[in-house]
């Protein structure tokens, strides 16, 4: 009986700690220096500068933290575009986003638009990349 008892009360135990298990340690904390207002996921949209108009995206909320892009426009083309937030809350994170996220740059500004491909491996990020990307794309009018 003793056996049968110490067999459950370990299994429970090591249930308890398996379903306790956090995957992830990144909170939905805004970067420093961001102007972005991510109470409702607004966003707000730069003014002129030597380069043109430079928007920022709303927030996009994805499961590992904030995803928010800021985009400068010159003559209806896109000059450059800046990761504001990305998350960050750990390494694996940070592995993931130092190469996912350039890439997702360069895309952008091959395509001078938001239909390009996601990188596989950062799957949240890229959703969370393309969803502010088109808002700020929107706010700049363009397609």
């Amino acid at each position: 009986m003793r056996r049968i008892v110490l067999w459950f009360m370990t299994t429970l135990s090591a249930v308890v700690l398996l379903l306790g298990y956090r995957t992830s340690t990144s909170a939905a904390l805004p970067a420093s220096g961001t102007t972005a207002n991510t109470t409702n996921g607004t966003a707000t949209a730069g003014g002129s500068s030597a380069a043109g108009t430079v928007v920022t995206g709303t927030v996009a909320s994805t499961r590992w933290g904030p995803v928010q892009v800021q985009v400068a426009v010159s003559g209806g083309k896109i000059t450059s575009v800046q990761v504001v937030q990305q998350p960050e809350g750990n390494r694996r994170d940070e592995e993931i986003n130092a190469s996912a996220v350039p890439t997702l740059v360069q895309e952008t500004l091959d395509a001078q638009s938001a239909k390009i491909d996601m990188v596989s491996g950062a799957t949240v990020t890229s959703e969370g990349y393309l969803q502010s990307l088109q808002s700020a794309l929107d706010q700049a009018h363009l397609a």
